[in-house]
């Protein structure tokens, strides 16, 4: 999507811009001349992502840590929008060191609204968050009203937290702010998630993939360029103080069909597949939840229109990281 009210005299900071989103969304505004910032650990994301933008004069990349303020003050210097990505995104870690989704999501997500508000040059702050809010509703398709929203994972209450902490901070000290509900986000540099894993698995072992869970879990996985044309007509046709937005697909894909498409991508024959059963009713694990479909009726009043559905997203995905890998 081309950017019209903020191209070219508007300064971007992303946290979390060398890694799988956060790169994307660089690429798009980047070759629209915008001037961008980026903030990464690199704990997670890799400098190859960003690589050809290095060099570029309306580019910063900036190494730290949401956790130093300093970085952060660092990189936000000339910014009046700010994109919040980074995140630590396993959900399995909950269950094992709860402490570090608070750290690295929460705390994090304070430190950049305290530095935001210090700054007093943002205007705009969008955060990625995610389906996990809604924990297990009783309704599906989950629209962005649902409540009470029951978290089932650290992680997903590491998010929660997150949008109040933004919401608030909107309301109290006039930040315009857009938080995005996500569902499965996949595509290209992705490395986290389902699909990454399994190949992994079968490169490993290309006559056997251990599945966690039952393989019936059914949840949406959009592309990643649908995904970032979501997050920028997200902030050009919205101009409410506080916007929440449901961001995924109106159909789903379950575990097994997953694991048939990345085998035929790896053009494997055979492969026996194993399914552990999981935890309680066939989880993954504890926290994952089993079956997520985002009602995205309010996305599509203000003209959003994905372009790929979830086999498809699978598919080109693992077509993508194998060629990556090879």
């Amino acid at each position: 999507m081309k950017l019209t009210a903020y191209e070219d005299k508007t300064g971007f900071l992303i946290t979390g811009g060398a890694g799988f989103i956060g790169s994307h969304l660089v690429d798009v505004l980047m070759s629209q001349r915008a001037s961008v910032h980026a903030l990464d650990n690199l704990s997670r994301g890799s400098l190859e992502n960003i690589e050809k933008w290095l060099n570029d004069q309306n580019f910063m990349f900036v190494k730290g840590d949401l956790r130093n303020l300093k970085d952060i003050v660092k990189a936000m210097k000339g910014c009046e929008i700010v994109y919040h990505l980074a995140a630590n995104p396993e959900v399995r870690i909950s269950s094992v060191d709860p402490k570090v989704h608070f750290q690295q999501n929460v705390v994090a997500t304070y430190n950049l609204l305290e530095s935001t508000r210090k700054a007093g040059n943002v205007r705009t702050f969008v955060f990625a968050s995610s389906s996990t809010i809604y924990g297990e509703p009783s309704l599906i398709p989950t629209p962005e009203n649902y409540a009470p929203l029951e978290p089932i994972s650290i992680y997903g209450a590491s998010k929660l937290a997150s949008e109040a902490l933004i919401i608030a901070y909107a309301h109290i000290y006039g930040l315009r702010a857009i938080i995005y509900h996500l569902a499965n986000i996949v595509g290209p540099r992705s490395r986290h998630g389902v699909i990454y894993d399994f190949i992994q698995r079968l490169r490993k072992k290309p006559e056997e993939l251990t599945i966690l869970g039952d393989g019936t879990q059914s949840k949406s996985y959009l592309y990643i360029t649908d995904c970032i044309k979501t997050m920028l007509q997200g902030l050009e046709k919205t101009q409410k103080q506080v916007e929440i937005f449901n961001v995924g697909l109106e159909d789903q894909i379950d575990v097994k069909a997953i694991a048939k498409i990345v085998i035929e991508e790896m053009g494997l024959e055979g492969v026996k597949i194993i399914f552990t059963g999981g935890v309680d009713g066939g989880r993954g694990w504890k926290g994952d939840v089993k079956n997520m479909l985002l009602n995205i009726s309010k996305l599509k009043s203000i003209g959003w229109k994905p372009q790929h559905k979830s086999a498809e997203a699978v598919r080109l995905t693992a077509r993508a990281l194998m060629k990556a890998l090879n």
